[in-house]
Order: C-alpha cells, then structure tokens, then sequence
C-alpha cells in the first residue's frame, strides 16, 4: 500500500500540492458457493439481489487514495486503491480501517489536509478517534440520521456549579435551517454542534434533503471546517463544487463527499473486468495475495498513463481500455520480433521486414 500511496503522490503537480488528498474507506462482499475457503462465513449484504440479504463469501475492507492531477485544464481527482484486507471476525471492520490508515499516513507527513470519506458504516468512535492521532486528518462522512445532536455549550454566567458541556439536543428536521435552493439535487443546512461521536470535539453537521417541505433527510458530519480548506473550486472538473459562489463556501465540505463514490466505480470495475471474485485459492493468505496483485495491476492500468507521457492520450480512457490497448500492441510487438526472427534465420529479406514493419508498427516507407 505504502509504495503505490508514493508513487501516486509523485503525479501531483506542484501547483496542486496544496490540494487536500482524499482516503475513502470501504468494505466489498465477495459470495462464494464453496464452503472450504478459510474464513468463509455468513454475511449481511444490504445490497444483495439473491432473494436473501445473507451470502456465503469474504469481506474485504479496502483503502483508496485519491490525488489531484490536471485534466484539460481542469483539476480532477484520480483514483487509486491502494489495498485490501480481509476482515476475520476475531477484529472489527472498524479495527481494520483504521490500521489500513496508520499504516500509510507516514506517506502524507507533508501534506497540509488528508481527509478520510466514509459512509454511515464507519462513523464510529473505533474509527472516527484516528483524526486525533495527526494534525494533518481529518474526516467528512455520512452519519446515520438519528445520531445524537447538541447545540455549542452556553456562554458562562459565573454562577456557581460546572459549565454545561453543550447546549440543548438538536434534531436534523426541525433545527436546521435548509437552503432556499438546491445545491445539486438537495437542499442542504448545515451548523456547528457537538455529538457523542467526535466527543468535546466541535464539528460541522449538514443535513441534506430533496424537498424543501418534506422528504428523507440525510446527517453527514466534517472534522475540517470551511475555512481551514484551501481548494481551488474554480478550476474543479466536477459539479457542484465548481459551481460554487460565496454563499455556498460553507457547504465545500459536503460537496467533497461526492469523491467517495470513486471507491464504488473501483469496486465494480474489478469485479466485472478484473475477475477479483474468482479466485479459488482456499488460505486466507493466498486470498489476500492474489486479489491484492489484481489490485497493483489494475492501479499500474491507473498510474502508467500520468507517468509516461508516451500514454498520456490513455487518461481520459477507461482503465479497461487502457489495458487492451496495451495488450494488443504487446501482442503486436511479439508477433512481429518473432516473424522477423524467423525470416532473417531462413529467407534474409529486407523487403520482408519492411513490410513487416509497416504492417505491425505503422511505419512510413
């Protein structure tokens, strides 16, 4: 994880440096019909589409990194799994992120903001506690709806007794003001407010909603507040975040979860083109190797493009394309040294190799 967390830092520009780095934490399911895999076992998947919300298979708790690069003269964020653990029931998938992170953090020492993106799975005092650990993390993720709020503590009234640790309890549909129009497909408020997770720490919480009357609201926290962000929204590829005027600067936090879903797209990429679910190794070690060198071979799919500029016409192509495309000009390069092997040994002629030439490389006469 730690060499290809460095080899991805080198692709940002040094204009760019100050641009915060993404870390988005989440966990795959893996269903295998075999009972003989070690570590195999029963599953909750919310997301299954068997009939049933159980599966028996792996979990598999992955760590990406995502770095700013240019894009046609806009700052896009390219996306690279650095790993993959196994989660073993003996420790929780909380227990594993978390030392996923400590383990590359010493990566991101001169980094100026590092900011964790999780969903409501992983906002959980076992994680959430990491950001204390370096000055340089902090975390932006969705919460589940009914945590507890309170308001910033009241100012003292010098009366005798101890100061009221934080104010009255908040509620996410009456005590948060939204927006009077959308930002994206939401109206969204936000405020500063104090909650059992992050414990005496201040953070910022913003709900989300898609009507203005009524609808599912959403509770998302962020450690890092807007004005401790130096992002250069303008030139951001994406909306909203480039869409944002003075009075949207307290929602950039927010808009920066939308980085999160980069972690999704890589989950289905390797299941589908990447053949991640079909190993039939049966250790837990074996498991873990193989489908962490799919991993290093789809993130060398990712970096080769912005490291070689030979391959530069390849960033803006699916990873998939990328790889066929290389594939076939590997295959081309074989075809063509063993043919000319073959006729300089039997035949000698240079009109042969010419065409040889012209055929395989697309060389001129």
């Amino acid at each position: 994880m730690n060499v290809t967390a460095r080899l991805s830092l080198k692709l940002a520009p040094a204009d760019l440096k100050s641009q915060p780095l993404f870390l988005c934490i989440d966990d795959t399911m893996v269903s295998k019909s075999g009972k003989k895999f070690e570590d195999v076992s029963k599953l909750f998947d919310h997301a299954a589409h068997n009939g049933s919300n159980y599966l028996n298979g792996h979990c598999f708790v992955s760590l990406m990194l995502c770095v700013p690069v240019w894009n046609r003269n806009r700052i896009s964020y390219l996306a690279v799994p650095l790993g993959y653990r196994m989660w073993q029931k003996k420790e929780s998938k909380l227990e594993l992120a978390s030392a996923m992170v400590r383990q590359v953090m010493p990566e991101f020492h001169a980094q100026k903001n590092i900011i964790i993106l999780c969903d409501s799975w992983y906002v959980k005092q076992n994680l959430v506690s990491i950001v204390d650990e370096y000055e340089n993390l902090d975390l932006i993720g969705n919460a589940r709806a009914d945590s507890v709020l309170y308001d910033l503590p009241p100012a003292p009234t010098g009366k005798k007794g101890r100061p009221a640790k934080h104010g009255r309890r908040l509620s996410i549909d009456s005590d948060f003001t939204l927006s009077g129009e959308k930002a994206g497909d939401y109206y969204t408020g936000c405020r500063r407010v104090l909650t059992n997770i992050f414990g005496a720490r201040e953070v910022m919480a913003y709900v989300t909603c898609t009507g203005k009357e009524n609808g599912t609201r959403r509770l998302f926290f962020s450690t890092i507040f807007p004005a401790q962000l130096q992002i250069f929204c303008a030139w951001q590829e994406k909306a909203p975040l480039n869409q944002t005027g003075s009075g949207w600067m307290p929602y950039i936090p927010l808009f920066l979860y939308s980085f999160r879903w980069n972690i999704e797209v890589s989950y289905y990429e390797q299941k589908s083109f990447w053949s991640l679910c079909a190993y039939m190794v049966r250790s837990r070690r074996g498991i873990e190797m193989l489908v962490n060198l799919i991993n290093i071979s789809y993130c060398a799919m990712k970096l080769l493009p912005y490291m070689e500029e030979a391959l530069s016409q390849y960033r803006n192509s699916s990873v998939q394309e990328f790889r066929f495309a290389l594939s076939e000009q590997i295959r081309r390069q074989i075809f063509y040294v063993n043919l000319v092997q073959h006729v300089e040994t039997h035949i000698k002629s240079m009109a042969v190799i010419k065409a040889l030439r012209r055929l395989c490389l697309g060389e001129t006469a």
